[in-house]
């Protein structure tokens, strides 16, 4: 069962905080070998999905179509908040986004269309 809108919204805004509040802290670890620095772009490109989650939500809550705006909004401060723990983050982060993205949108096509399937039996 789907959260509702307010519900997703509050959680995906606690979630966004928290992994953002987290890898700020632990930004000189992330930064200390290649393999955290990769992590940190994970981290970053989670940010991503948060924060788009969260716009999303809200703008679906007072009625406005969610566009590409929200993506490069969402980008843009995961790229930043990647760029404070390392240059190789922002690269990283932005690789992990997209394949984040494209997974969205298959998923959201499903569920789309599985609910106009269900709007035509009825």
């Amino acid at each position: 069962m789907a959260a509702e809108a307010g519900n997703s919204m509050l959680y995906s805004l606690l979630l966004f905080v928290v992994t953002l509040s987290l890898q700020e802290m632990y930004r000189g670890k992330l930064a200390s070998s290649e393999l955290f620095t990769i992590l940190g772009g994970f981290t970053s490109s989670l940010v991503f999905l948060f924060l788009l989650t969260f716009i999303g939500n809200y703008q679906e809550t007072y009625g406005v179509k969610t566009g590409w705006g929200a993506v490069i909004l969402a980008e843009v401060v995961a790229l930043v908040a990647a760029g404070t723990v390392h240059r190789v983050c922002i690269t990283t982060c932005f690789l992990f986004s997209a394949v984040m993205l494209y997974e969205v949108k298959k998923i959201s096509e499903v569920m789309v269309s599985k609910s106009e399937a269900k709007g035509r039996r009825h």
